[in-house]
């Protein structure tokens, strides 16, 4: 199983091949993840109402709860693996994978029970009102089921991307969106489960992924797995969390903003002639669209991961900044298409969520519409944030990772809700957003522009070193 580095594709490939090797499948997968849960979204709004599309609003934090604890495991052993390999250490390697394979078990069974037990003081703190609570209580209960199948499914998947197979990762992700497709207007209209039939649907599908992932475990490339690399150690766990907590923290504040937008939108909605629904309802339609869009950006930084993180460690640094440049290009081609589209045609797209039914539409689009234009104002820099957040984790330097990670969620955009909303209500939580995105934008620049100095210092070094060893050669 061992490779010295040149035997390595990661190390000598031309970076656009390998970029496109690595982030088109993992784009593939996250796409296609995030539009079964956008399709899940337009079937209950056709099926159920507003009312349903506010109670999977109300219910979003433990699924960006659970993902945080997905993404710190996931990405935490993948990004350790991918530096020992670099190391050519193989038998840490598998250590590394052995510990978080028991992290995801662990976790995810502990979140399910978790939830089940708190369900109810969750969802009200998550704000829900006395009409979506409902909903929301039954299409929690079922999904929250699903949880160490999440975990399972995307650690594996983060797994075989950095093994090697970003294919099987794809499949892993597509699998589960297609039978969800398949299974929710079958449950929804036909069986007139409403979005239980939803939650059924997506547990379902999130079983199969999971098994699907499970069966990598025989298919690993670069190491061998046996039984007693399979167990947990405090430091290992330590290590592997830390690794990952850049994209898990991502994750929490996340949870923490849904939470305290939600609460805002409600609270201020009340007192606008929207009502509390409205607002809870749109602002769940924007950010369920707005997910495809940062699903393509998650899937672009999850293929350069393994890409920088060997190339890192075997001191290729012109390899890692073209690896970071050619990323950045790749989301901005991306985010600015999303920007005029959601600029443009911003009606058009939240139709497809809404029945037409309900004598609050006029109402509902009127709110819909700006929210979508305003929040999404700087959608291109969220894009580069993402991505440069995770590349100091890739490169082993997770605690910088974590720190911009969160300024832009918990830093700027939740102070700003809380008090642009206090003078300005719903307007002041709209414009919230772009402000936060150019501020943590300014500032990861300023941490990325510091990271390329220091690799071109020590690059320079290394290539004296290099030329004064090969002098004394030839003399």
């Amino acid at each position: 199983m061992t490779e010295t580095r040149e035997q390595n594709p990661l190390g000598y490939e031309r970076i656009p091949a390998l970029l496109r090797k690595f982030a088109l499948p993992s784009v593939i997968a996250m796409l296609v993840s995030s539009l079964y849960n956008v399709i899940d979204q337009i079937f209950i709004g056709k099926g159920v109402g507003q009312l349903g599309n506010a109670a999977t609003g109300v219910a979003f934090p433990l699924t960006t709860i659970c993902m945080s604890i997905t993404l710190a495991i996931g990405i935490g052993t993948a990004s350790r693996y991918s530096l020992y390999l670099g190391k050519r250490d193989e038998e840490h390697a598998a250590i590394t994978v052995g510990c978080g394979l028991c992290m995801m078990f662990v976790f995810g069974i502990l979140l399910t029970v978790i939830t089940e037990l708190n369900l109810k003081p969750m969802l009200m703190a998550f704000g829900a009102t006395k009409d979506v609570y409902p909903y929301a209580y039954d299409y929690t209960k079922i999904t929250a089921l699903g949880m160490p199948f999440i975990v399972v499914m995307n650690g594996m998947s983060n797994l075989a991307r950095a093994d090697g197979s970003p294919r099987y990762s794809m499949i892993t992700m597509i699998i589960g969106a297609v039978i969800n497709t398949i299974l929710d207007p079958i449950f929804i209209f036909k069986f007139d489960w409403g979005v239980s039939g939803a939650a059924w649907a997506t547990v379902i599908g999130q079983v199969v992924s999971g098994i699907f992932a499970l069966m990598y475990l025989k298919k690993l490339k670069r190491i061998t797995l046996r039984r007693e690399h399979i167990r947990l150690s405090p430091q290992e766990m330590l290590t592997t969390a830390m690794m990952g907590m850049s994209n898990g923290l991502t994750q929490i504040a996340l949870t923490l903003v849904q939470i305290v937008m939600n609460r805002s939108l409600t609270k201020y909605g009340e007192l606008s002639p929207y009502g509390a629904d409205i607002p809870l309802a749109a602002s769940t339609i924007v950010m369920k669209v707005n997910s495809i869009v940062l699903a393509i950006i998650i899937g672009i930084l999850q293929g350069m991961q393994p890409i920088v993180g060997f190339n890192y460690s075997a001191r290729q640094y012109d390899r890692v900044k073209a690896v970071y440049k050619l990323a950045i290009k790749c989301e901005l081609v991306i985010t600015i298409i999303a920007f005029a589209v959601f600029q443009v045609f911003p009606k058009q797209v939240l139709s497809l969520f809404d029945s037409s039914k309900e004598e609050n539409t006029v109402l509902y689009f009127e709110f819909a519409v700006k929210f979508m234009r305003t929040f999404l104002l700087l959608l291109p820099l969220t894009g580069i944030q993402m991505i440069s957040s995770n590349f100091f984790a890739a490169i082993g330097k997770p605690i910088k990772g974590a720190v911009l990670s969160l300024t832009r969620q918990v830093l700027f955009l939740i102070p700003m809700v809380l008090i642009l909303a206090y003078f300005f209500g719903l307007n002041g939580i709209m414009a919230a957003a772009p402000l936060s995105d150019l501020t943590a934008f300014v500032v990861v620049m300023v941490f990325i522009k510091q990271e390329m100095k220091q690799m071109d210092y020590v690059s320079s070094i290394l290539n004296e070193l290099k030329m004064s060893k090969m002098s004394k050669i030839s003399t």
